[in-house]
């Protein structure tokens, strides 16, 4: 299982965020805990500058607007 968190405010670009890595996950037949986070602390401490952020499995893999669909599918692949 992959432990994915989307780090931002909550904006239609956190939640379409959410929305396509939730998708890309079924569509591979990942099982995936994702979290949503909120807390300008939390994604402080990972260095986010622009949001929305993703981290997975406590490594951050994008920041600033909603990931392409293909470039959700390669954390995938690579994880």
């Amino acid at each position: 299982m992959k432990n994915i968190k989307v780090l931002g405010s909550g904006c239609a670009n956190c939640r379409k965020t959410c929305q396509v890595i939730e998708e890309v996950a079924f569509d591979a037949g990942e099982t995936i805990q994702l979290e949503k986070v909120d807390a300008i602390e939390e994604i402080a401490r990972y260095g986010i500058l622009r949001t929305p952020g993703v981290v997975m499995d406590g490594k951050v893999v994008h920041s600033g607007g909603v990931p392409e669909r293909e470039k959700v599918a390669q954390w995938f692949a690579h994880h």
